[in-house]
């Protein structure tokens, strides 16, 4: 029979043992430290301890060694992940070491409009403060205009090749399924003419339109004429900023329409899926002209007759505005 002392003993050996389990438990599942809501970044190939350590230097956890114990007891045999996480104030280590084990990683974008030329998709990338490393100017029509999730740390070179790879998946898709007896032979030859035509029409309803017209004209061995093959050689696609002058109208170069028939030797800018479909299913129009209409739309004319007078309309119209 255990005597007063001995119960008395077994009794405090129980509670220090239910109290060492309670600070235990509670060193997993308990309140964290920190103060509110951040990011953290789980790099490539980084080990639980070194996590650990980095969890303890950011305030997000109060011991390294405590939350790697606890971790490898109670987690399960669950791996982190490499990646940017959103950690929320007052997370319990159990909350924090579920979260860098998961696939909720935060998400970012960078977003390349459609007639974005390549100097301005490289400029982009490098105001981009979460990513890292160089990257230079890619080839113009190389990167397809979207919406492009990466995370923090990436390399700029590895979304500008996510960019590319999508462009010359889609180029593959919709060239297969284009229609017969096109103009342009050439898959890069439909990325010219789809730059061109992404940055003469602001008006997605005018796209198979105006490629149709540009169609006819190479048809015809007539001139494009295009304003913006113009100006890409000035700018590399960034807005003039200005009128044409007379002598860049004039000026011979492999770009500008108004003084060579056909295509020039490379696109303009980074034509849109939506530019790319309408190059390669043209409208069936006899339109060979067209010009501004007042309405950010342009008005199509089949003779030169009609197109003067589409012409003096327009001028009208900007007489109207105080433009002339």
């Amino acid at each position: 029979m255990m005597s007063r002392r001995g119960c008395i003993l077994a009794a405090v050996l129980a509670a220090a043992a239910v109290l060492a389990i309670g600070v235990f438990l509670g060193g997993w599942f308990g309140s964290g430290p920190l103060e509110k809501d951040r990011s953290f970044v789980v790099p490539n190939g980084a080990s639980l301890t070194a996590v650990a350590e980095r969890l303890e230097d950011k305030g997000i956890i109060r011991s390294a060694d405590g939350f790697t114990l606890r971790a490898r007891i109670f987690g399960g045999g669950s791996a982190i992940k490499a990646g940017e996480f959103r950690i929320p104030a007052h997370a319990s280590p159990s909350r924090v070491f579920s979260i860098i084990c998961s696939d909720d990683v935060i998400r970012r974008f960078v977003t390349i409009p459609e007639g974005m030329p390549s100097i301005m998709v490289q400029e982009r990338l490098m105001a981009t403060p979460e990513l890292t490393g160089e990257v230079a100017v890619p080839e113009e029509g190389s990167v397809l205009p979207d919406s492009y999730a990466f995370q923090r740390g990436e390399t700029r070179e590895a979304v500008l090749r996510r960019m590319q790879a999508a462009m010359s998946r889609t180029l593959k898709e919709l060239w297969a399924k284009r229609a017969p007896d096109l103009v342009v032979k050439t898959p890069e030859e439909a990325v010219i003419l789809a730059s061109i035509v992404e940055k003469e029409t602001g008006k997605p309803e005018e796209r198979r339109m105006v490629a149709g017209l540009y169609s006819n004209r190479l048809k015809q061995g007539m001139l494009l004429q295009a304003d913006p093959t113009i100006i890409y050689p000035i700018t590399r696609g960034k807005p003039l900023g200005r009128r044409i002058l007379q002598s860049e109208i004039q000026a011979v170069n492999d770009y500008n329409t108004y003084t060579m028939v056909g295509l020039p030797k490379q696109p303009i800018t980074n034509p849109g899926k939506e530019s790319l479909e309408a190059v390669l299913h043209p409208a069936k129009t006899d339109a060979l002209y067209m010009v501004a209409d007042g309405s950010g739309g342009h008005a199509f004319a089949t003779t030169l007759e009609e197109h003067n007078a589409n012409v003096a309309k327009w001028f009208a119209i900007r007489r109207e505005r105080g433009e002339l």
